[in-house]
């Protein structure tokens, strides 16, 4: 047994070790952070792997692509491509594997600020945020309002803050904007106010690009300066299942190769309802479809920066209602980053989308399987990952932090063992064993404690009495107090006052100025 007055001699007892671990020393590495490398969690087989493949190569050249717009068909045509007897669009298995072959891979997604850039190459897994939720659930409130323009923008700063929300893609929608036009170019600006991470949105028409990255040209300090950081992609849906494509993400999808803007290419199909319901059915089915949106892009810019986005959703054939959690979604988008993987594509995938409306015990495990899956299977982006629930149509303020360190322990397992001599330590062990008995205080102890683990800010460890003598608080309490004090301290300057007075001058932004700076 040890011996309790030893270990408070050898180490100055629990505080001291908070002390040692809040304090770390220059050369430890942090047991945590983004780009870890994924994809030992393999759901399917190789031999699966091959036959999903050949039958999704199948359908694009047996079935094709319906609804195709005029300038797909003429440029599809032009390479070898062709109509069906019944209009649709074929694509050869040659042709597409060739387009997999030479498409975009091992590309940078800046960040405004570098330390922000995120290297989209091999299994590396990145989580960050998506969606476009109508509703916000407001900090320690159990009701949901319509989104917010200020929603967004407070989203985009509370993102800014976590360290393991790795980009911010538009997560609400400003509800309270009916134009387009000013819908689309008010979200630019509040993504570009609240953070200096990269960021995602999506535009109704193509229309509207040229002046968003006109808007960015002017934040990073001259025109032309977004094509040569591209701090933004643009998110576009280009097929509406089953199989046909949609004619306003084409346009959008043009627009974004003009200006160089990366393209992340998400299919959405759902399973029983625009795909089969079987899960072989439904991987492969969604999986031609996302190889269509590849195909999209490559037929006018070949190798263009493109995330291969399959997102295979689930809804429950019981109601028909979209079903954002549960073990097939899980295990579906975990198959298509495997997928992406074997065509060692940049991946997209989504998880988190939690179908439980509070932060609560449903929600956590909804959250963590999700997340823990994707992230194992190897998918490069993981969207959706923090703050979304009521199955994509609510955010939640606390709900991005309780998220933000839940992925934490995502990244940890992620990571897995190192095992080498020094991590072995079969030194040590020999020489604890004799004297004092105890691991305690080591050396090889303390090098191990941030190098190896990862602590809990918000999750609970105390004793019960501790508990009870803090507040006898739950995980949403903390996660609330923990959101409101970011939000009320970080009011970010990331748009120069010149700048921005110039882009107020020049666009109906309708985010006030008073919103955007502490009390």
């Amino acid at each position: 047994m040890v011996d309790p007055s030893r270990i408070r001699r050898r180490q100055g007892g629990r505080e001291a070790r908070r002390q040692l671990r809040t304090q770390p020393s220059e050369d430890q590495v942090s047991a945590v952070r983004p780009g870890f490398e994924g994809g030992r969690y393999r759901p399917l087989t190789e031999a699966e792997v091959a036959k999903v493949h050949r039958t999704a190569l199948e359908i694009l050249e047996t079935v094709g692509m319906g609804e195709v717009p005029q300038v797909v068909v003429d440029q599809a045509l032009a390479k070898g491509c062709r109509l069906t007897e019944k209009g649709r669009l074929s694509f050869p298995a040659a042709f597409v594997e060739d387009v997999i072959a030479g498409a975009g891979r091992n590309f940078v997604l800046h960040g405004r600020d570098p330390k922000h850039d995120i290297e989209v190459t091999g299994r590396k897994v990145y989580y960050g945020t998506g969606g476009a939720a109508v509703r916000t659930l407001d900090i320690g409130a159990g009701e949901y309002r319509p989104s917010t323009l200020a929603d967004l923008y407070d989203f985009a700063r509370l993102a800014d803050s976590l360290e393991n929300v790795c980009w911010f893609t538009r997560c609400v929608v400003a509800t309270d904007l009916t134009d387009n036009f000013e819908l689309d170019i008010n979200t630019v600006y509040a993504i570009a106010a609240g953070t200096q991470k990269h960021v995602g949105t999506s535009f109704v028409v193509g229309e509207h690009v040229a002046p968003a990255v006109e808007m960015f040209d002017w934040i990073l300090g001259g025109e032309g300066k977004f094509k040569e950081r591209p701090c933004c992609k643009v998110h576009i849906s280009p097929v509406v299942s089953p199989l046909r494509y949609g004619e306003d993400a084409v346009g959008v999808m043009l627009a974004a190769i003009e200006h160089g803007m990366p393209i992340n290419s998400i299919i959405a199909a759902q399973s029983g309802a625009t795909a089969p319901a079987p899960l072989a059915g439904m991987l492969v089915h969604s999986l031609a479809e996302t190889l269509a949106g590849l195909l999209l892009v490559n037929l006018f810019a070949p190798g263009h920066p493109v995330i291969f986005s399959n997102w295979p959703f689930v809804i429950d054939l019981r109601t028909g209602g979209f079903s954002g959690s549960g073990g097939e979604i899980s295990l579906l988008n975990a198959a298509a980053a495997q997928m992406a993987n074997h065509y060692d594509l940049p991946s997209g995938v989504a998880a988190s989308m939690a179908d439980a409306k509070l932060p609560d015990a449903q929600a956590g495990y909804e959250k963590a399987i999700s997340t823990l899956a994707t992230g194992l299977a190897g998918a490069n982006l993981v969207y959706e990952a923090a703050g979304m629930f009521a199955s994509l149509m609510g955010a939640s303020f606390e709900g991005f932090v309780i998220d933000n360190e839940m992925l934490a322990a995502v990244q940890r397992v992620i990571r897995g063992i190192e095992v080498n001599d020094e991590t072995l330590g079969l030194p040590v062990i020999a020489e604890v064993v004799e004297d004092p008995g105890h691991f305690l205080g080591h050396d090889h102890t303390i090098q191990a404690m941030e190098r190896d683990y990862q602590y809990p800010d918000l999750g609970d460890r105390e004793s019960t009495d501790a508990w009870a003598e803090q507040g006898a608080t739950d995980m949403r309490q903390r996660a609330a107090a923990k959101a409101r004090e970011i939000l009320a301290g970080h009011y970010p300057a990331y748009i120069p006052a010149d700048v921005d007075a110039r882009i107020r001058a020049r666009f109906p932004i309708h985010l006030p100025e008073e919103k955007m700076r502490a009390g």
